[in-house]
């Protein structure tokens, strides 16, 4: 779980809050009215660098099985990454290193980030890596960007991510792998039919990946469901709030808000994605006719209130103030300060903002309504009622967090302002 604090450049000077549960978010700080805010406190540079967030881009967010199903995710990853030198004029030359993330990765392509970097014509000497971490990998890259930036190894950094479940990994048992890696060095024909011999018809059984945590065997949509429970969030409760994400992200794509967004020419025909497929504003009556997807009969997680297996890939770029200015770069925003946090793998894998949260504004030296501008993940429906709730909570303060009171909640009418994860789509590793 990560959370982000930014400040954003220019005629209007916004306090933006981004924070990621297990799953991922990206940070969105453009403004979109023309007002001048009061003055906000100072947020201390740690870095000595005033490091800032110069522009970003993606790729549409698509459900997987649609428009991406033929590709390979470094190609999607290669359109983000030349969308964002076109964007930002910046040349191939000027990028210093690549960080990219993946969850759910193409073995063919281990270091997607030195794949795409090649395929999209940068410099065989432009270095790249890949991080994996859950639904904030893109984070994740955007954070050791501004390590290597405030550790004066590099100026110029571009950091994304892409994930493809449109065609992911899928393995033979341990059985058969450790028969045909013993077939291999077989020596005569007697030895291979010996082995072939051996087959049982469980050996046959595919293994296939899973969004699960290894330490507790448990997906995603079962850690909402009982956390929902335990915070006595109510079916209805998000359904309603899953209506509102994909409302709100209907008014911004309409409004043309998602300026960050790449058309993409599908290959070998003739259609170009230019909007994300997965927003659909539905009606209260028809989203209370789902039945659970997870925990059967009586579960509360359903299709319509979680968020749906995505393909799509992002970049952006980060590099200093005096390098941005030095290139002609109006910068969007400062890059501020950041934290990492972890809880219990089972019962607390999704309130990862309600932890994370307080922490970065006591870093900073702000409050609650000192932020403008609030994107939380959103994973589930449940899941962000739930943060809300922990934090509005005396009893998860003091029994959990080690505070002498509760956190309390934003103010909603600055909260995803323009949808989440639930409607405009969640690649694990791309979003934001």
């Amino acid at each position: 779980m990560s959370t982000f604090l930014l400040k954003s450049l220019g005629s209007v000077n916004r306090g933006v809050l981004a924070t990621n549960s297990k799953c991922g978010l990206g940070v969105q700080c453009l403004s979109t009215t023309g007002v001048l805010n009061s003055p906000r406190k100072t947020v201390p540079d740690r870095t000595g660098k005033n490091i800032v967030f110069v522009d970003g881009v993606r790729t549409p967010f698509l459900l997987s099985g649609t428009d991406y199903a033929n590709l390979m995710p470094h190609e999607l990853a290669r359109h983000s990454l030349l969308g964002l030198l076109k964007k930002t004029g910046v040349p191939k030359e000027v990028v210093d290193y690549i960080v990219y993330g993946t969850v759910i990765q193409e073995v063919k392509t281990s270091n997607i980030a030195r794949e795409a970097a090649l395929c999209a014509g940068f410099s065989d000497r432009t270095p790249a890596h890949t991080v994996t971490m859950a639904c904030i990998s893109s984070n994740q890259g955007i954070t050791t960007g501004v390590g290597l930036i405030a550790a004066g190894v590099y100026d110029v950094i571009v950091a994304g991510g892409v994930e493809f479940m449109s065609d992911i990994p899928i393995r033979h048992s341990r059985k058969m792998r450790s028969l045909l890696l013993r077939a291999n060095k077989a020596k005569t024909p007697l030895q291979k039919l010996q082995l072939l011999g051996s087959i049982r018809p469980d050996y046959l059984v595919p293994e296939l990946p899973a969004v699960a945590e290894f330490s507790s065997g448990e997906t995603m949509g079962h850690s909402a469901d009982r956390l929902a429970a335990a915070f006595k969030v109510t079916r209805q409760e998000q359904d309603e709030y899953a209506l509102r994400s994909h409302t709100l992200a209907q008014q911004a794509s309409d409004q043309g808000y998602f300026t960050d967004l790449l058309p993409y020419k599908v290959p070998n025909s003739d259609k170009v994605v230019t909007k994300d497929n997965g927003i659909r504003v539905s009606t209260p009556e028809q989203l209370a006719k789902l039945k659970p997807a997870f925990i059967k009969p009586h579960g509360t997680v359903t299709a319509a209130n979680a968020s749906f297996l995505t393909d799509g890939a992002s970049a952006c770029l980060i590099t200093t103030e005096a390098k941005a200015k030095e290139l002609g770069l109006t910068p969007k925003a400062y890059l501020k300060d950041f934290i990492y946090v972890s809880q219990d793998p089972k019962d607390q894998l999704l309130l990862g903002p309600a932890y994370a949260t307080p922490k970065v504004l006591a870093k900073s030296g702000l409050d609650l309504k000192d932020i403008d501008v609030w994107e939380f993940h959103e994973a589930f429906a449940g899941q962000i009622l739930a943060n809300l709730r922990a934090m509005d909570s005396d009893w998860f303060a003091q029994k959990y967090m080690g505070l002498n009171a509760k956190v309390g909640v934003p103010d909603l009418k600055k909260f995803n302002a323009w949808g989440g994860s639930l409607s405009i789509g969640h690649p694990f590793a791309a979003t934001g």
